[in-house]
């Protein structure tokens, strides 16, 4: 039987900045910038976790505003 991959429900900082390709000081910046709407993560032992679910619906509310 094929095993099937589940993505995730989470991703850590570090997997955030390599799904944009960008640094980890730039993720920073983006989670500052209330202009740019960028999804929050939870913090659990000082770890960032961000939620799959968040980062789509912004994904596809930045490409909504590109489009337009």
């Amino acid at each position: 039987m094929k095993q099937e991959q589940i993505s995730p429900q989470y991703l850590t900082g570090k997997q955030v900045a390599n799904r944009y390709q960008i640094t980890a000081i730039s993720l920073y910046r983006w989670e500052r910038d209330e202009r740019l709407g960028f999804p929050q993560p939870m913090v659990i032992n000082r770890r960032k976790l961000f939620k799959v679910d968040d980062l789509v619906a912004w994904e596809r509310e930045r490409a909504k505003e590109r489009a337009i």
